[in-house]
């Protein structure tokens, strides 16, 4: 029989859930605040008179954004790096985790392990980096967005410790009727491993999505610029370049804040759009087994 739920059960449960749902309003807020500016008109955004809700409502700053060549030019090229830099990362962590985390020694199997270790706690430092860059000829090229953090040591060492704990008997099984190494890596732990998979992917793609840094070093062409950059350039250091190319019949429509508002908002909507696909691979079963 089931017994109720103490009286100190259900109390912490109440107030454990008071907290998350304001820690959860505090973070929502300034999104919501962000929305509401880029909507509203130029007198109200200008004013400070956004609150939650657009004054005067319009959508004249993301028709600004939309038709900003260097906007939609830095947006390409963040989508170039998380795709090709994601899949990079991917395969990397999968070739590099999977002979680590397997029973079977090999010469320098741990000192490779420790060197990992070593290289994710201590860098060379920025100079060095760039002149690594510099000549390897990765500066004011879209590979050196990707190429130098092909390596995510981290969820190297994650992955490594998912692998062993997957079931031996799945890969035993495999090994007795003749699968090779890259039959039970492809049809066996990344299967088991679709969890992990989602997880990685979304922590790649947020990486490189989010990363403005190296591309302010690295190009030094601005219509390279990474979308993240691009923000820097011109929300962070207030750029107002672009509008002296604008008629200003319709740049009274909006003011700098509500378009740099509307940016960010575009700028926020692939990393929200990815984690409805892979939020069915975190809650997952481990269905199956091995037949005598």
């Amino acid at each position: 029989m089931v017994q109720g739920k103490s009286f100190e059960t259900i109390l912490f449960n109440v107030l454990n859930y008071t907290f998350l749902g304001l820690v959860a309003v505090v973070c929502l807020l300034p999104l919501v605040h962000i929305v509401a500016v880029s909507f509203s008109d130029r007198q109200s955004a200008i004013s400070n008179l956004v609150g939650l809700w657009p004054k005067g409502f319009n959508t004249a700053n993301y028709e600004r954004v939309l038709f900003d060549a260097a906007f939609i030019r830095a947006f390409l090229v963040s989508v170039y790096r998380v795709v090709f830099g994601t899949l990079l990362n991917l395969v990397v962590i999968v070739l590099t985790a999977y002979p680590l985390a397997i029973r079977e020694e090999f010469r320098g199997k741990e000192s490779f392990k420790w060197f990992l270790v070593f290289a994710m706690l201590f860098s060379g430092g920025l100079i060095p980096w760039y002149l690594t860059l510099r000549t390897l000829g990765l500066l004011d090229n879209l590979l050196g967005l990707i190429l130098p953090g092909a390596v995510q040591i981290f969820s190297i060492l994650i992955t490594i410790n998912f692998f062993r704990g997957l079931p031996p008997d799945y890969a035993e099984a495999a090994e007795i009727d003749g699968a090779s190494h890259w039959d039970i890596l492809f049809r066996v732990y990344i299967p088991l491993s679709l969890p992990l998979m989602a997880a990685m992917t979304l922590f790649a793609a947020v990486t490189h999505w989010n990363s403005w840094f190296d591309g302010l070093v690295i190009m030094r062409d601005v219509a390279k610029y990474p979308l993240q950059t691009y923000l820097q350039t011109t929300v962070v250091m207030h750029s107002n370049a672009s509008s002296a190319t604008i008629d200003p019949e319709i740049l009274m429509r909006y003011s700098e804040r509500s378009w740099r508002a509307a940016q960010i908002v575009i700028a926020s909507i692939p990393v929200l759009a990815i984690y409805p696909f892979l939020q069915r691979y975190f809650v997952t079963m481990r269905l199956g087994g091995i037949k005598g």
